[in-house]
């Protein structure tokens, strides 16, 4: 699909070898929580996932489309701390704050930076946030159980799927377009990013509902309403003094004799 779309230059697909189960279970004993059984799978066949394409801007490629998911080893946990950090470092887990609602209504959960969830990045996403792999129970035992969040560079977390599968089928179908997983934020793709949505669509966009967001970017700007006056409480002019009669007819002769012979230029031209 995408090496038959205008424009696009280079696709790579990075193969990689199967990661060895002995990885997978040391990885499982480090971090004391075992892998959900659809991204085990996923490492036993392929040991990560690395595809990027390019477009043409005068012959030259571009980079744009990148798609990554980390492999066995790089999947590190998020804001786990380092043994070289300074005993009083601010950490993610400072940014907790215990007044925040939990589950509004409809929305889950919300995963925590400090010792009550887990959680791991599974794609760093060119540094436009970060896609994480969230054990959100970890006390008094790690919970089996696991979601997909993204998390911006605001440090908001977003939801995107349950199951690693769901978000790997968004992550194809989304092509890896800059920003994409912004489109599961309240905020949306930046501007830049909807202009390449528009020229590349995703599998799962509604492009009339893609135009119709476009559209809301474009500065409608009305002229009428933009330098429209505003209502002035009205100058009551002073009326000149008045004239004696012959100077007033003096002076209608003399405004008549200009009118006419403006009239007679006017003609002439």
């Amino acid at each position: 699909l995408l090496e038959t779309s205008p424009g696009v230059a280079e696709v790579n697909f990075v193969e990689k070898e199967p990661a060895e189960r002995h990885a997978i279970v040391s990885w499982e004993q480090k971090n004391s929580c075992i892998l959900p059984e659809d991204l085990k799978n996923f490492y036993l066949m392929t040991d990560g996932f690395q595809m990027t394409w390019s477009v043409k801007t005068d012959d030259t490629p571009m980079p744009l489309g990148s798609m990554v998911i980390n492999s066995i080893s790089k999947l590190c946990r998020l804001g786990g701390s380092s043994m070289y950090t300074l005993p009083n470092a601010p950490t993610l887990a400072d940014l907790e704050d215990d007044t925040d609602e939990e589950g509004d209504g409809d929305k889950p959960e919300r995963p925590h930076f400090d010792s009550r969830s887990l959680i791991f990045e599974l794609d760093p996403c060119n540094g436009n946030g970060k896609v994480c792999l969230v054990y959100k129970h970890a006390k008094p035992v790690v919970s089996p159980d696991t979601e997909i969040w993204f998390l911006d560079r605001a440090l908001y977390w977003h939801f995107l799927t349950k199951t690693f599968t769901a978000y790997y089928r968004l992550l194809i179908t989304h092509l890896g377009l800059p920003q994409w997983q912004y489109a599961f934020t309240s905020y949306g793709v930046s501007p830049q990013a909807k202009q390449w949505f528009n020229m590349y669509k995703p599998i799962t966009i509604n492009t009339a509902l893609l135009s119709e967001e476009a559209d809301s970017f474009v500065n409608k700007l009305d002229p009428n309403k933009v330098f429209k006056s505003k209502n002035k409480t009205p100058v009551i002019k002073k009326k000149p003094p008045s004239q004696p009669a012959g100077s007033q007819k003096s002076h209608t002769s003399m405004t008549s004799s200009k009118t006419s012979s403006l009239a007679g230029n006017s003609s002439r031209k």
